[in-house]
């Protein structure tokens, strides 16, 4: 079950990055006109998506530890909740929005700027 939500996240993921690469594609054209880097294309496009999803696990680390605090302490075998696992749940929520967004990011970095400023 969580595979499948995780799956449904990561294409939400790739259509809004789709999306935006779709929408910036002069931006993204003069920028390698003007010698923009494949790596300067990837960090401008991925930029927004690591600063969101930083965000969201801020946000969602106190409250999902406290719920999971409240929910633990009715059983009568309970466990401590490790920071580390906090940690690591952040850092594979990142990965995975990378990897949702990098196969755009990647495919409009490569695109021919001179199709992208021809299209108006």
């Amino acid at each position: 079950m969580t595979s499948l939500a995780i799956f449904i996240s990561c294409l939400g993921l790739f259509a809004l990055a789709a999306y935006m690469a779709e929408r910036r594609t002069k931006e993204i054209g003069i920028r390698k006109v003007l010698g923009a880097s494949l790596v300067s294309i990837l960090g401008l496009l991925s930029g927004e998506f690591i600063i969101l999803t930083l965000i969201a696990f801020l946000l969602a680390s106190p409250i999902s530890w406290f719920a999971m605090e409240k929910w633990l302490e009715n059983f009568a075998y309970r466990i401590d909740i490790s920071f580390w696992i906090f940690i690591l749940a952040g850092i594979s929520s990142l990965l995975i929005a990378l990897l949702a967004v990098g196969y755009q990011a990647i495919k409009a970095a490569l695109a021919n700027p001179v199709k992208s400023l021809r299209n108006e």
